[in-house]
């Protein structure tokens, strides 16, 4: 039988560490937008607002740390599909123009508990 993504170990552990990190950041005054937002380009995890800031969220999770940090996988070629993805965002979403914008990364550690979530603000610059 195949395991549908809704119903793979990876992807129950991605949505559960996404939910975590909405969660985080509704509790530090910011505004749900959107969630997994995916074009051809690639998809984005959370998008969260707070006054004139939009803030687009790459969420990394890790059951174990044997494997290097979850922040070290948000390589080059990943922040390019996330520029590509959120400048197409932005084109599609015309409401969101005049707001500044960023891209965060949300570390979830779900080895521990309560798991552990490491926020890295302005995690990286618009990659060309």
């Amino acid at each position: 039988m195949t395991v549908g993504r809704s119903t793979s170990p990876t992807h129950v552990i991605g949505a559960q560490a996404e939910q975590l990190a909405q969660q985080y950041l509704l509790a530090q005054g910011f505004a749900w937008v959107a969630s997994n937002v995916h074009c051809v380009w690639g998809e984005i995890d959370l998008l969260m607002c707070r006054d004139n800031l939009l803030v687009f969220v790459e969420v990394k999770a890790r059951r174990r740390s044997g494997f290097g940090s979850a922040a070290a996988s948000v390589t080059l070629a990943k922040q390019r599909k996330l520029s590509r993805t959120a400048a197409w965002f932005l084109a599609e979403s015309p409401q969101w123009a005049s707001h500044d914008c960023r891209f965060d990364v949300i570390t979830v550690d779900l080895s521990s508990q309560p798991a552990h979530l490491e926020w890295i603000e302005s995690a990286f610059l618009l990659a060309e």
